[in-house]
């Protein structure tokens, strides 16, 4: 069946139509047009971005209409109807042929390539090969404002201006006032077979019912305008062999039935029907005045500010035996309540049911993190528990989220229509989707609700649940994704040696805010509810004697380290006779994150670190950096000091500041930041930008464009495109650079730990081969090894680097040092002999 739709919603992956009559129906990503799917084919198989490949965000928009044709009707689990529709011209022009186009005709077309002199648009009739002229595109594409240039599965109303070879050469112009004056005409040739939806006619009024209208068009078609779809001021003014401008909304496949509107905003092809304000969804009227009664249907009303409104038979009563017609005579005056809005009949959709007026969520809208709601159980899945709030609302109750403890069996708790109480973790209106938790301790708390970095102020107390233990300490989660970290001081006032064993993935807890930098989103939280929020901070922040900054930013100098904290090292500048402090983040002590920790380890107080640049002198407080990469560029000249010397093209060394899921931030020498988003982080297709980047991480950007009205920078951080040429070379001097701090972590090892053990780990370098005996093997097929060279050191293979060879525990073997962790005294090795012979 072939229908004129107006999209409602659109999504990443479809399109919601608003049909005839109040009818939803969706268009899956995949039923847009055959160029469309192809690029979607293609980055499928790619595993990354195709360039050309625009979103359905970018390319439409609500209040558009469309042509549509019905592909199936399923019923979905809560046994309503779901409509699946295609905009494919393939599909909605397939009654079409070469011969039969002829000019004039309105047609839908998609962009499927973008040329130098205009567009091929795929219209969906084969043989035919339709072209749109730049010039013919310019005014339409200044109007919609959606970039210079029509995207790839762009849906148009184009018009025929030129047909040509027997409709084998179509040329095609979209501007908006000849597509809105556009009429079908009996020279057109139009025919029951090929008809299409959204074309606009002059009709002639046959006969005049209550239920509608029944008109004839095009010499010899009829069709039915139903009382929906007349024009609300000439509804009563209509009479026989009166000739009206129609425009045509759906044709059966069989029974061939045409239906109409006479509605102004559908008379001229390319307009959008008007849309309802925001603040009246949901809104309750008082009094609505009933103007006609539908005994099949339901109801017209008129509404406190003279619109019209409908309701179906099944909103104008709670029950049907509760139905009373003789209520609704006209005139008759109704409490309602706008539940919905149907663009193709620009009609408000009432309820009448005292439920729903009363009903305290309508929408998503209405629902707010840390709501407590009342659901019914719907269905039970491996993920988690569905709820559905009101007939339109449905959320998601994690499984973490069933109960206070975490449970096994939860169809033993919960069945399907069970009543439950539960509080909002998660809204989010525009994409539909509500996270719920039933566990008891949140559903009742009384505390504030934590569902922004704004709002965790030093001192607030607030309940939360453990995502994750480790060594390092807890991980909490509040509302709206909201998360900090206890670290293993704050756990409890006595030592937890090992906090997974204390606390589990679930829990909830009561804690406390210290710190929090809500930009960063960096939260930081304590369990010890009694002791005062950062006195350390206040400490630090209030130093006895104010120090003079002497550093510049870009200045080299020699430190020595103070004392060691949790995030870096505390040093004093040497040129200013100790009087300066600064401070060495610990991701700054290297280019090599792995290297980063390891010196921070290693390192102890006393220990001088030469060369060392001013970072940032902010006040009191002054960051150095010891990033070899970054100190080369600044002594180079190869920085930026201020956003107008930024170009684009230019190569920056600099350091990830954030990494967010849009994209990572990343800051260079003397302040100034930029953006590389998701698609430009990296050569391979990036699902998780975490995956990718590291907070400190050194990294060379390539600047894309700015922005200097907002004094934004967009970077490109792809290898392929921020190479400056001798790769090579490059690569051997960050190689050089790695093995020399690696002989300074070496000659650190030298002064720690237990003599025996230093001197082996300084001694094991990658390639060194050892005599070792077989220790153990384990049942995954690795081995453990010992010897004199590798006292109080863990020496493993894995079962590949074990090779082919069948050891023994007791039995003597010679093996290649891979990789040495100083951190954890492990050492990785090979018995392979292809490794051995090198």
């Amino acid at each position: 069946m072939l229908l004129l739709g107006c999209i409602k919603e659109v999504s990443d992956y479809e399109l919601v139509i608003n049909l005839p009559n109040g009818l939803l129906g969706f268009v899956p990503v995949t039923q847009i047009s055959d160029a469309y799917s192809k690029m979607l084919s293609k980055q499928v198989a790619q595993g990354e971005l195709v360039e050309d490949l625009n979103s359905l965000l970018d390319m439409y928009s609500p209040g558009t209409l469309v042509r549509c044709i019905v592909t199936s009707v399923e019923k979905s689990a809560d046994g309503r109807r779901s409509i699946k529709l295609s905009i494919n011209p393939k599909n909605v022009n397939k009654g079409l042929n070469a011969s039969t186009l002829a000019s004039g005709m309105l047609l839908s077309g998609f962009v499927s390539s973008v040329e130098d002199h205009g567009y091929l648009i795929d219209i969906g009739v084969s043989g035919s090969h339709a072209f749109l002229p730049r010039q013919k595109a310019q005014n339409y594409i200044k109007a919609i404002k959606r970039g210079p240039d029509l995207k790839i599965g762009q849906n148009l109303n184009c018009v025929i201006v030129e047909v040509k070879n027997e409709g084998r050469v179509v040329r095609l112009s979209v501007d908006r006032s000849e597509v809105a004056a556009s009429l079908a005409t009996e020279r057109q040739n139009w025919t029951l077979s090929n008809l299409l939806p959204g074309l606009v006619v002059k009709a002639r009024v046959q006969k005049v019912a209550p239920l509608g209208i029944k008109v004839s068009f095009l010499s010899s078609f009829t069709g039915i305008v139903d009382f929906m779809h007349m024009d609300p001021e000439k509804s009563m003014t209509y009479s026989p062999d009166q000739v009206v401008k129609a425009c045509i909304l759906s044709i059966h496949p069989t029974s061939k039935v045409v239906r109409l509107t006479l509605r102004q905003a559908f008379l001229h092809p390319g307009g959008s029907p008007n849309q309802l304000s925001n603040d009246r969804m949901g809104a309750v009227v008082e009094e609505s005045t009933v103007k006609a009664f539908y005994k099949q249907f339901g109801a017209v009303f008129e509404l406190d500010d003279g619109t019209l409104a409908f309701a179906r038979l099944k909103h104008l009563s709670k029950t049907r035996k509760s139905f009373k017609p003789g209520a609704f005579k006209t005139g008759c005056k109704h409490k309602c309540r706008i539940i919905d809005y149907s663009l193709m009949d620009e009609m408000c959709i009432v309820s009448l049911k005292y439920q729903i007026i009363e009903a305290r969520f309508l929408q998503y809208q209405d629902i707010h993190t840390g709501d407590v709601v009342q659901g019914k159980v719907f269905a039970l899945k491996p993920i988690g528990m569905q709820v559905k709030v009101t007939d339109g609302i449905k959320g998601l109750v994690p499984s973490m989220h069933l109960a206070d403890v975490i449970l096994k069996q939860p169809e033993k708790k919960y069945s399907i229509g069970d009543e439950v109480r539960c509080r909002v973790l998660e809204c989010n209106p525009a994409g539909k989707k509500l996270i719920l938790t039933l566990k008891k301790s949140l559903v009742q708390s009384k505390l504030p609700v934590l569902s922004n970095y704004e709002d965790a102020k030093p001192g607030l107390i607030t309940h939360g649940f453990v995502v994750c233990a480790r060594e390092f300490g807890c991980i909490v989660k509040f509302y709206n994704d909201v998360k900090g970290l206890v670290p293993k001081n704050e756990l409890s006032s006595d030592p937890i040696p090992c906090p997974d064993k204390v606390f589990h993935e679930g829990q909830v807890v009561k804690v406390m805010v210290l710190k929090c930098e809500p930009q960063q989103e960096r939260l930081l939280l304590s369990f010890r509810l009694s002791r005062k929020p950062a006195p350390e901070d206040k400490k630090e922040c209030t130093p006895k004697k104010k120090q003079e900054v002497k550093c510049q930013i870009g200045e080299l100098v020699d430190v020595k380290v103070l004392k060691k904290k949790d995030n870096g090292l505390e040093v004093s500048v040497l040129e200013d006779e100790g009087n300066v402090i600064a401070s060495i983040p610990t991701v700054h002590l290297s280019d090599f994150v792995a290297n980063c920790k390891l010196l921070w380890h290693c390192l102890e107080e006393g220990d001088v670190l030469p060369r060392v640049m001013c970072l940032s002198d902010k006040g009191e407080h002054i960051i150095l950096s010891r990033k070899s990469a970054v100190i080369s560029a600044v002594q180079e000249e190869q920085v930026v000091r201020t956003f107008s010397e930024i170009q684009p093209g230019m190569l920056l060394t600099g350091y990830v500041r954030n990494v967010m899921p849009f994209g990572v931030f990343v800051e260079f020498p003397f302040g100034v930041t930029g953006l590389a988003p998701k698609v430009c982080m990296s050569d391979k297709f990036v699902t998780d930008t975490k995956d990718h980047f590291v907070v400190g991480q050194t990294v060379i950007a390539k600047v894309m464009s700015i922005d200097e009205e907002k004094q934004r920078v967009l970077l490109n951080l792809k290898v392929s495109e921020c190479s400056s040429g001798n790769s090579a070379a490059e690569s051997f001097a960050l190689l050089n650079q790695y093995f020399k701090e690696m002989k300074e972590i070496r000659n650190l090892l030298r002064r720690r730990g237990e003599p025996s053990m230093a001197r082996g780990l300084c001694e094991l370098v990658p390639g060194k081969e050892l005599q070792l005996v077989v220790q153990d093997v384990k049942e995954d097929g690795s081995a453990l090894f010992s010897g004199s060279c590798v006292t109080g050191l863990t020496v493993t293979a894995t079962r590949y680097h074990l090779g082919d060879k069948n050891i023994v525990p007791g039995e003597k073997t010679k093996a290649l040092v891979l990789h040495v962790d100083a951190l954890t005294s492990k050492v990785y090795v090979s018995l392979r002999e292809e490794l051995l012979k090198q």
